[in-house]
């Protein structure tokens, strides 16, 4: 059993937390926001019909998009409530409750790698500190050799971005580029977000 991700702490603490994550995205949507920077760059980076490993997938509004772009996307997130929310709201994809400090996905019938992985929505500062290391050596093992990474979460969260560039070279992952955005600004000392794109070293 591998250390808990703050995300299932806060979960345990208050129940309904999932729930209203779910509707406030429900709601973004419905009033129009643009939810789908994070799918745009990763569609840039590939040809149709892509595999796509959306890691910590939440209640699928990346990997849902991708897969409407007419990608085949599967989303692993460790909150069964979000993986529902995702069955229901973007179908298509393969949603799949686990959690990425373990996943194994030939282990459940899905044994071809992906050319892309997407994680987005600061599922790094999510992790254990514990497991940091372990999630990225387990999404470098689900990439396809000329696969990529991306990447994304926020300064101020516990991760020093320099500590997450050092755990992504342990395990196995090399820089491409480094973005403050996901619409593609670049990354500066002073940047308050990191979105990095990653090759297998």
């Amino acid at each position: 059993m591998t250390e808990q991700s703050a995300w299932v702490r806060m979960t345990e603490r208050d129940p309904g937390h999932s729930t209203a994550y779910v509707q406030r995205f429900r709601d973004l949507a419905a009033q129009g926001f643009d939810l789908a920077g994070e799918a745009r760059l990763v569609d840039a980076m590939l040809p149709r019909g892509s595999r796509v490993l959306d890691a910590g997938c939440g209640p699928g509004r990346t990997g849902g998009w991708l897969a409407r772009a007419g990608h085949d996307v599967v989303g692993v997130d460790v909150d069964p409530v979000l993986i529902a929310a995702a069955e229901e709201d973007h179908p298509g994809p393969r949603w799949l409750v686990g959690d990425l400090a373990e996943l194994d996905l030939p282990a459940r019938g899905i044994p071809e790698p992906f050319d892309a992985i997407v994680s987005a929505g600061n599922v790094m500062a999510f992790l254990a500190p514990a497991t940091r290391v372990a999630v990225l050596q387990r999404l470098r093992a689900h990439v396809a050799p000329g696969g990529r990474a991306a990447i994304g979460f926020g300064a101020g969260r516990g991760y020093a971005f320099d500590d997450f560039r050092a755990d992504a070279r342990t395990a196995g992952w090399a820089e491409d580029l480094l973005l403050s955005t996901w619409d593609l600004r670049p990354f500066t000392p002073g940047s308050d977000f990191l979105v990095a794109v990653l090759r297998p070293a």
